[in-house]
């Protein structure tokens, strides 16, 4: 290789690695996260995502019913001057801040909220009765909201493409699997998910290698008798006493047949028949979800879950039909992060929160459609803390007194921002050093 060429080699590297945000001295990506944080907590910029977070938790929606969040994502979009995509998965919103040239990399935030009544009475309590943002996605939303504005506002020192996907139906509807079908991904190399949690302190944030949360389905059971008064049940067949022997022989399927270092959970959530004191019904219904870490065993805990219904209805002189409802709520696979992904979260948390504020988690029972990002592209999901030291405890997910402390905004907004702009810099490193070994070779 000449001369020249090694010398225009090194000063593009020098470039990449000085941009504007970077200094010239030898830390520079180290002190990319830290200045976006530095950014985020700025009194305006915060005030403005605070308000936009408690505009979304006031009026939320259901999976693919997001019509007001997405038209908010949008016109917030539009104001920071960032293109996007609409209507992708029936209300997903898909933006781009950067070059609009690879290497191409994404962010997601989920926008759904429950169908739950909120409990905690304050100011910007939910107006919708009977929906509320009880796992975070009013938090999630808006700092994805905030790395837009903060990845927009140095537009010109990223190397390449941060995609920002909006995406609805995460809880059971499987929003993230209609986006990867949407093919709005097929050209990205990686992606991160957040999610808020009470189990750490502010400044704080948790993530493992491999596998992290489970594989998730859904199941619901018919189970048909003969109803009757309940003071002669000699004359009918009982539903509700084939239900409650169904339900306890479930029980077994995990503390009896599966290996107790594989873990695995079936819990039946639902039953309803009956609507008298003195009358048996003619059938019953129950429903509830199994999860489990690896595809095999997912798949044989469904196999036996029918198997177990429709045989223990039998013993009962009950017919049962089984419904895994997939079209409604697909199968989630299990959340495995990418080990490199892995290592570069620990880097760029690290230096924006210090190593001591990197906690390691033990993998989670629960279930993240982001998983269906993962079967197709490499991916991170990780949680940010949010406990605040001096209050009592907050409730968890899913609780109708779940709250978010804003004061973790700006960590989120940052953090997405950093691992965005550190990963496309690091990739275009890498590249140019692999074509510079090529050419040397």
């Amino acid at each position: 290789m000449s001369f020249c060429k090694r010398v225009s080699f090194v000063l593009i590297l020098l470039y990449l690695l000085n941009s504007c945000l970077i200094s010239s001295s030898s830390n520079g990506l180290s002190q990319i996260p830290s200045k976006f944080l530095t950014l985020a907590q700025r009194n305006d910029f915060f005030d403005w995502m605070v308000g936009i977070r408690r505009r979304i938790h006031e009026n939320p929606e259901l999976g693919y019913e997001e019509v007001e969040t997405s038209k908010l994502v949008r016109a917030e979009l539009e104001k920071m001057g960032v293109a996007f995509k609409y209507p992708v998965a029936v209300t997903g919103v898909i933006g781009y801040v950067g070059t609009g040239q690879p290497p191409f990399v994404a962010l997601r935030a989920d926008m759904d909220a429950l169908p739950m009544q909120e409990m905690v009475e304050w100011e910007h309590k939910s107006k919708v009765p009977g929906k509320m943002h009880a796992c975070g996605h009013d938090a999630h939303t808006t700092m994805l909201l905030g790395a837009a504005k903060l990845l927009k506002e140095h537009e010109d020192e990223l190397q390449g493409t941060v995609v920002l996907v909006f995406q609805p139906a995460e809880e059971g509807g499987g929003g993230a699997k209609k986006i990867v079908e949407a093919g709005v991904l097929e050209n990205v190399s990686a992606i991160f998910g957040l999610h808020v949690t009470n189990q750490l302190v502010l400044g704080q944030v948790s993530s493992r290698e491999g596998p992290l949360l489970a594989g998730s389905g859904f199941f619901k059971a018919k189970i048909s008798g003969k109803g009757g008064h309940a003071a002669l049940p000699q004359h009918s067949i009982d539903p509700i006493l084939a239900a409650s022997n169904v339900i306890v022989s479930l029980q077994h399927l995990v503390s009896r047949e599966a290996d107790p270092l594989d873990s695995q959970v079936v819990t039946v959530a639902k039953f309803e028949g009956g609507g008298a004191f003195n009358v048996i019904p003619d059938s019953v219904t129950i429903g509830g979800t199994f999860r489990a870490f690896s595809t095999k065993s997912f798949m044989q805990l469904k196999k036996r879950i029918e198997q177990v219904i429709t045989r223990q209805a039998s013993v009962h002189m009950c017919n049962a039909t089984v419904d895994f409802i997939e079209e409604e709520k697909p199968f989630f696979p299990p959340t495995v992060n990418d080990k490199e992904l892995h290592k570069f979260f620990k880097n760029v948390s690290g230096d924006m929160l210090g190593t001591e504020n990197y906690v390691e988690m033990q993998p989670l029972m629960g279930s993240e459609d982001f998983s269906f990002y993962q079967e197709a592209i490499p991916g991170h999901f990780s949680f940010v803390g949010m406990q605040n030291k001096a209050h009592s405890p907050m409730a968890s997910p899913h609780s109708p007194f779940f709250e978010v402390n804003e004061e973790l905004l700006p960590y989120g907004a940052s953090l997405h921002a950093s691992m965005a702009t550190r990963y496309l810099l690091e990739l275009k490193a890498s590249t140019l050093t692999q074509s510079y070994k090529k050419d040397e070779l």
